[in-house]
């Protein structure tokens, strides 16, 4: 009997293979020869599975933001079954930045599909709709957080969550080595204190 494919996993090797590609080499070296090649398939077997370039960029941040959203998912469990929302807002903020392995791998997807959005209008209607989701997840934690009197009913929500998601600026200092990431904590941590003044500290 001929050995049956599983052709999500194989699109899965793909998608990590191109992460690879971009992490070693650089989002200028993302072609589908390169990440054929380091997924050790021929180009013709990669077409297969992801008829463009863009195609397979996709499927690969979908991939990502995947595996991201389980490892905030992963990171709130250990704290309750109804954690504080600043440690909600905490878990998110840490994962966009590129702090660990993973959130590396993410981050760098992330740059490498902005570029990518820049010059393709279905990758930027794409990039676009996942970052308007992303934006709307942080802001609803932070209207509840109003809502239920642990934010100040004074701070406008939109506000908050555009300074909020300001910090993620962070990610060019810190993979370029100019700030070191026990301080891009601190820096999270004391801002998460001001919105959340008068909670003396919970929920960290």
């Amino acid at each position: 009997m001929p050995k049956q494919v599983d052709h999500q996993e194989r699109r899965e090797t793909i998608a990590q293979a191109l992460w690879r590609v971009v992490e070693q080499r650089g989002a200028t070296q993302l072609t589908l020869r390169e990440v054929a090649r380091e997924a050790g398939i021929s180009l013709g077997q990669l077409q297969h599975y992801f008829g463009s370039r863009a195609e397979l960029l996709g499927f690969a941040m979908d991939l990502a933001g995947e595996q991201s959203a389980r490892r905030v998912g992963r990171v709130l469990a250990e704290l309750g079954e109804r954690p504080h929302p600043r440690a909600v807002l905490r878990a998110m903020l840490v994962e966009l930045l590129p702090l660990h392995a993973g959130s590396r791998v993410t981050s760098r997807m992330s740059a490498a599909y902005v570029l990518e959005a820049l010059h393709d209008e279905e990758v930027h209607a794409r990039a676009r709709s996942g970052l308007v989701r992303g934006r709307a997840a942080v802001e609803r934690v932070v209207r509840q957080a109003v809502a239920d009197g642990l934010i100040a009913a004074d701070r406008d929500p939109v506000v908050e969550t555009d300074l909020l998601l300001a910090l993620t600026g962070f990610t060019t200092l810190l993979e370029l080595g100019v700030v070191e990431p026990a301080a891009v904590l601190t820096a999270v941590d004391r801002h998460l204190d001001g919105l959340f003044a008068g909670e003396g500290g919970a929920g960290r």
